[in-house]
């Protein structure tokens, strides 16, 4: 039953991570997700059948930890200060903000182990030990370079020529190419050498803060 803690917070963060691309747009001259009502913490508009349903389901279905997305804001790159360099760096900024988040629960759990004790404490903790896994796992993901990914779209603002000519032919196929892994279980060996090698990183925070 550990997805009742697990969606919860999954859904919080995927809509947090959209919230920042927008607001990150928002900042580089784009107001078109303000515009359009998607800088705002309510679930109903982020909801996308895929990432934020379907994914999260075959995840736990798979006894893995739930990952998805929302539905991604609407972006103007042509309305930024510089499309291609600014459009990296709002991709950039939903990883960015999942990596936020997965300190700030770290934090929080160091906390909790302080100054709680009891049933509720312990529930708590359950919760916020699985934000801190769930965000590391949005921000590895989202960075894969595999479109609609946000990783695509940082490497598409890096990559020039005819490298990005190459890159570009998969972006087509990206969304089926991205089922397959979920559903092959090829993403977990992917992700886990990286998730490994960030929980290291973050985990001091829960237990010597």
């Amino acid at each position: 039953m550990e997805w009742i803690l697990q969606l919860p917070v999954l859904f919080f963060s995927v809509i947090f991570h959209e919230f920042a691309h927008g607001f990150a747009a928002y900042r580089r001259g784009d107001d078109t997700a303000y515009l359009s009502g998607r800088l705002s913490f309510n679930p109903l508009p982020h909801i996308d059948p895929v990432g934020t349903v379907l994914i999260p389901a075959a995840c736990i279905l798979m006894n893995f930890p739930a990952i998805g997305w929302a539905k991604p804001v609407p972006v103007n790159p042509y309305r930024m200060h510089s499309p291609r360099r600014d459009m990296a760096l709002v991709a950039f900024s939903g990883p960015v903000s999942n990596i936020l988040l997965a300190v700030l629960a770290a934090v929080a759990f160091k906390l909790i182990t302080l100054f709680m004790a009891g049933d509720l404490a312990f529930t708590l903790l359950r919760m916020f030990g699985f934000a801190v896994v769930i965000n590391l796992m949005l921000a590895v993901f989202n960075m894969i370079p595999l479109f609609p990914l946000d990783g695509s779209q940082v490497a598409l603002g890096l990559l020039k020529g005819r490298a990005l000519e190459l890159y570009e032919k998969h972006i087509p196929f990206g969304v089926y190419i991205l089922l397959a892994l979920v559903f092959t279980g090829a993403l977990q060996g992917i992700m886990r050498p990286v998730l490994n090698a960030a929980l290291l990183l973050v985990t001091p925070l829960m237990g010597a803060f």
